[in-house]
């Protein structure tokens, strides 16, 4: 735990709570200390957040209904648009009271990027895990360097599958690879995405003003689920 730093970002702020890791000890599912939440074990519904070799990454998924949405592309807005698949997301919050306004910031893990499936990187914010229940927001990026690549916002509602996308970007700029830093913030309202320290998304939301930061990935990835992660995550927070 690293108390009270000064966001360079945020001249004469301080935060309130803050947390480093660089995913030192394999665990199944990560706990260091028992600060994290998982999704499985302690949500029931989704999936848990696995560490080894210095990586934190998604468990295996249930695999049975397989991600489609308009938003992907692979769903015709005449179908109703109503996503469809498991979205059990390995996902983990940390536990405790944070401030409410959030940074969050992580170092890609990628390994044989493929079309095939949607490998995303997440970073959550003002996020809950209850049993059948996760809320809050997500901010992710594609691990894909193509037109295909994509970084988008959400929001969680409650139940498993229940999530409203609140912006969305497509193209290779957009995607991440190995190496890659990605960050995600919400002050106030307004949420923000970046990779390597430009801006790339952002959004407006009412809805949540308090929950936990963490991490996730994307559900329904197959056996490619060790192809992608995070080796470092820190999050500050903040009160005003």
């Amino acid at each position: 735990m690293k108390e009270q730093p000064v966001d360079a970002e945020r001249p004469g702020t301080v935060s309130v709570r803050s947390y480093i890791t660089r995913f030192r000890h394999d665990e199944d599912p990560i706990s260091e200390g028992g600060i994290w939440i998982n999704g499985k074990k302690d949500g029931i519904d989704l999936t848990d957040v696995i560490v080894k070799a210095g990586v934190a990454y998604g468990g295996l998924c249930r695999m049975n209904i397989p991600e489609s949405r308009a938003e992907q592309g692979n769903l015709e807005v005449s179908d109703g648009a109503t996503p469809k698949g498991d979205y059990d997301d390995p996902t983990a919050v940390l536990a405790g009271i944070w401030g409410k306004n959030q940074h969050g910031k992580a170092k890609v893990f990628s390994r044989n990027q493929t079309e095939k499936y949607f490998q995303e990187v997440e970073i959550r914010l003002r996020s809950t895990i209850t049993p059948h229940r996760c809320t809050g927001y997500e901010v992710f990026w594609r691990c894909l360097k193509n037109e295909n690549a994509y970084a988008e916002i959400v929001r969680w509602n409650g139940k498993i599958g229940d999530f409203t996308s609140l912006r969305r970007h497509t193209g290779p700029q957009y995607g991440v690879k190995d190496g890659d830093v990605v960050e995600a913030t919400i002050f106030g309202n307004v949420l923000k995405g970046f990779i390597n320290g430009v801006e790339v998304i952002s959004a407006t939301d009412d809805t949540f003003d308090t929950g936990s930061p963490g991490i996730g990935f994307n559900f329904g990835v197959g056996n490619t689920n060790v192809d992608f992660g995070f080796t470092f995550f820190e999050v500050h927070t903040y009160d005003d």
